[in-house]
């Protein structure tokens, strides 16, 4: 191979920094004496590494790129949804070391599976090709099934991680039937290519088999961000997992996800939109219903925060059904604001232990205020966030997406949304009438720790204050969205 014939590795440099330190780091873990000590020292260490991560993302995000002979890209959009990602990485990191350590299972290999897994997250958001999409998918997809079954002595957790890793070979499968139909029917797996075949000047119709793998990919897709029907594994996986996997599952993935569901149909497919539109407002409206009524009755929270995150990721599929520029804006606003709703309530959850065991019980959480007024009063907030109640960042995140869907003329999508918002709010006010009018059952255990405080104070600042300057989230997601819409 000659030297022009050497792809440009600037593009990717974040990625290739990252999998030399996950390697760096397997090995520094496997070399050390003391199992506990090198837990600590990688933990540590990975969390460096990731916002070294964020750092040379925001360096050599310059503009569209390609690079891997087209395989990978490097674009604002891409620039944006990495930083969401590695954010949400870091975040369970420190808020995962304390926990893991309280049950006996902190070993380095944990930190060393995050990092690997949101590698595969970094390479799905830059995929420009079905090929690259399925390798960063299946990089993620592996790590992701070990941390759910991390708790290796826990019945719960080994269940989860067997029934998570089955059906996610079925969902695998369905992409890679979707991917091969594609390729079948286009004779390409690029991304450009599949954009100019289809949204071009000289666009043709599909074939009908084009469209039947069109169909295969979205199931796929779906299945990876947990929407109905294809969100079956959510409730186990949330309540089976270690408590931090949970947190980490119900940021991390699910933002890269909808990146890699928004980079599929809007780029290569982006001409199909008549094809595939119908499909994601059918996805979208069962998500939302669904996540409203199934959480009605869940007692475990982590349960409820499953089908919580199954009806958030039908209100982000609201945008993605629109199709256009405002619609990706509205998403990718609504997904920085749920990062920040989510890993504050998780960040609650963790902080919630009685005589050295956590508290899973939402009965558990009744007088709450009594016995501790700022955990009580910050669950709250995020509560009232992502019940959508104003002036709280939750309820800016499904304006967005709602304002685009009415410009769109999908009224019926806007109005069940708000409907399903509407009956959603109950559980989670529910948690709140527990905590301030309910007689409590028993004391917390207090204080918290450092970390968790940290990131309950930071969340809690960026959800009470997004009204006040929502300049640097909302300016992010337009500059991304545009980069989609380069027209």
């Amino acid at each position: 191979m000659s030297v022009a014939d050497f792809p440009n590795l600037i593009p990717a440099l974040p990625e290739l920094f990252l999998v030399c330190s996950a390697m760096a780091l397997l090995m520094f873990g496997v070399f050390q004496k003391n199992g506990a000590d090198a837990a600590r020292s990688v933990n540590g260490i990975a969390v460096i590494a990731l916002v070294l991560t964020m750092l040379l993302v925001s360096a050599f995000t310059m503009g569209r790129v390609t690079t891997f002979g087209g395989l990978f890209i490097s674009d604002s959009f891409a620039g944006f949804t990495k930083w969401m990602v590695l954010l949400g990485a870091i975040l369970t990191l420190i808020m995962s070391h304390k926990y893991l350590e309280r049950q006996g299972i902190a070993r380095f290999e944990y930190s060393v599976l995050v990092l690997l897994a949101t590698l595969g997250m970094l390479m799905m958001i830059s995929a420009n090709d079905l090929m690259s999409l399925y390798i960063g998918l299946e990089l993620q997809s592996l790590s992701l099934y070990v941390l759910t079954a991390f708790q290796r002595d826990s019945v719960r957790s080994t269940e989860a991680g067997i029934k998570y890793f089955v059906l996610g070979a079925l969902a695998s499968g369905l992409l890679l039937y979707g991917s091969s139909l594609v390729y079948g029917f286009s004779g390409t797996t690029n991304f450009d290519v599949l954009a100019q075949m289809f949204g071009g000047e000289d666009a043709h119709a599909p074939a009908i088999g084009l469209i039947f793998g069109l169909v295969f990919i979205l199931a796929g897709l779906a299945f990876k961000v947990s929407a109905v029907p294809f969100h079956m594994w959510t409730p186990d996986v949330y309540q089976g997992a270690p408590t931090p996997v949970t947190a980490f599952f119900a940021v991390a993935p699910k933002i890269a996800a909808i990146a890699l569901f928004i980079r599929v149909m809007i780029g290569p497919f982006g001409g199909l939109v008549s094809e595939w539109q119908q499909i994601i407002v059918a996805i979208s409206i069962a998500s939302m219903v669904l996540g409203a009524f199934a959480a009605i009755a869940q007692d475990n929270i982590k349960r409820l925060m499953a089908y919580s995150s199954i009806g958030h990721m039908g209100y982000a599929l609201i945008g993605l059904a629109v199709g256009n520029e405002i619609g990706v804006r509205g998403v990718l606003t609504y997904m920085a604001i749920y990062l920040f709703m989510n890993v504050g309530t998780f960040a609650c959850i963790l902080a919630m232990r009685r005589g050295g065991q956590m508290v899973e019980s939402i009965r558990d959480l009744a007088g709450l205020s009594k016995t501790n007024p700022a955990l009580a009063f910050v669950l709250a907030l995020f509560m009232f966030s992502m019940a959508g109640i104003p002036p709280l960042a939750g309820f800016f995140g499904k304006l967005y997406v709602f304002l685009a869907a009415v410009e769109a003329q999908l009224y019926t999508l806007a109005v069940i949304g708000v409907l399903s918002s509407v009956v959603g709010a109950f559980y989670y006010l529910r948690i709140v009438k527990l905590m301030y009018f309910d007689e409590p059952v028993d004391h917390l255990e207090r204080p918290i720790g450092r970390e968790l405080t940290a990131i309950l104070v930071g969340t809690g600042l960026v959800i009470v204050l997004f009204f006040a300057y929502p300049g640097p989230i909302l300016d992010s997601a337009a500059a991304a969205a545009a980069s989609l819409f380069p027209g």
